[in-house]
């Protein structure tokens, strides 16, 4: 969990400082954290278009210029060609219920945050797809 906080504080989020490090048979399979995409300008020079638009915290995830820590640790782990399968990720805020769905295909198996995200689906999706949760405190 160190870890994934660690990599938080690459975000440029405005808001919310979200890291998530993908592990599997205690080696680090890859890592994210929240931020828009290569080569676009960052939330902290161009502002944040949720602000702009009134948008509250956990309504409208895809309003947004940036991906999610854990979209961004799926992607690097595909770029790079590394299975994910029966891993387990760590993420410093609970995932919302896209990136739960991520998750879930991407076959990880458990899920290890510390900070609660409002979005109660992401609940639901866990446990019919029997993906084991941890809140670390």
């Amino acid at each position: 969990m160190e870890v994934a906080f660690l990599v938080s504080q690459r975000s440029s989020c405005t808001h919310r400082k979200v890291g998530a490090v993908i592990v599997k048979d205690k080696r680090i399979l890859a890592t994210g954290y929240n931020q828009p995409p290569s080569r676009f300008p960052h939330c902290d020079e161009i502002g944040c278009i949720r602000d702009d638009l009134g948008i509250s915290s956990g309504e409208h995830q895809e309003v947004c210029y940036g991906l999610h820590a854990e979209q961004n640790a799926l992607m690097q782990a595909a770029k790079f060609g590394i299975r994910t399968d029966n891993a387990s990720i760590y993420v410093t805020h609970q995932p919302c219920s896209v990136c739960a769905r991520l998750v879930i295909n991407a076959g990880i198996k458990k899920v290890i945050y510390r900070n609660p995200y409002p979005d109660s689906l992401t609940k639901l999706f866990f446990e019919k797809s029997k993906i084991e949760t941890f809140i670390m405190g």
